[in-house]
């Protein structure tokens, strides 16, 4: 119970915290509103579960060791995130036309948790770091990503309605701009600490 509790505590730190994944669902609450961003919500949550299993598999070690692998990712990452910035920074405010407006898709998120190199820097301390059932190896990354995954759920949620809240109360134009503005600089500037490290 106490390594649950620690790897539980750990994960809530690690997925929880600003990071391109968390800090695009707040900007896309933002931009878009809550319902528009379920789909890209959605598209993260299960592009985690793909970053768990290429992490807890050893597949992302494998393919990181090939020569010239690291830095296409990095650009692959580097450039969706700067097309994801751009497209929160110059999103309308929301009004009437708030459903005609295309927000992130499902896909977007997909990509979006695969090329985000924080996620695979958390699950590999989270999986490497913890045993929560002992000589159960199969088991014991299932049981790790049950948790984690409650808990992305649970926080990503809180992210988007975080953002959304932000759009009820910046109806005006100019407000929304510097809202939108400035979620994207950070979303930019978490990748870039992401990267740097």
């Amino acid at each position: 119970m106490e390594s649950l509790f620690g790897f539980a505590l750990a994960g809530f730190a690690l997925v929880g915290s600003p990071g391109p994944a968390t800090l695009s669902l707040a900007a896309t609450g933002a931009a878009f509103g809550f319902r528009s961003g379920v789909a890209y919500f959605a598209g993260i949550w299960v592009g985690m579960i793909l970053v768990m299993a290429l992490t807890a598999s050893g597949v992302t070690g494998l393919l990181l060791a090939l020569p010239g692998a690291a830095p296409v990712v990095t650009v692959l990452a580097v450039g969706y995130i700067a097309y994801l910035a751009y497209r929160i920074a110059t999103a309308p405010p929301i009004g009437n036309d708030a459903g005609e407006r295309a927000s992130p898709s499902f896909g977007g998120g997909v990509f979006l948790a695969l090329v985000n190199p924080k996620a695979y820097a958390a699950m590999a301390a989270l999986f490497s770091g913890f045993v929560l059932i002992e000589a159960r190896p199969a088991l014991d990354g299932l049981a790790k990503a049950a948790v984690l995954l409650t808990l992305i759920l649970a926080v990503n949620s809180c992210w988007l309605f975080a953002g959304s809240a932000l759009t009820r109360m910046f109806r005006d134009p100019r407000a929304s701009r510097i809202v939108n503005v400035a979620f994207a600089v950070v979303l930019v500037a978490s990748v870039a600490f992401a990267v740097l490290l």
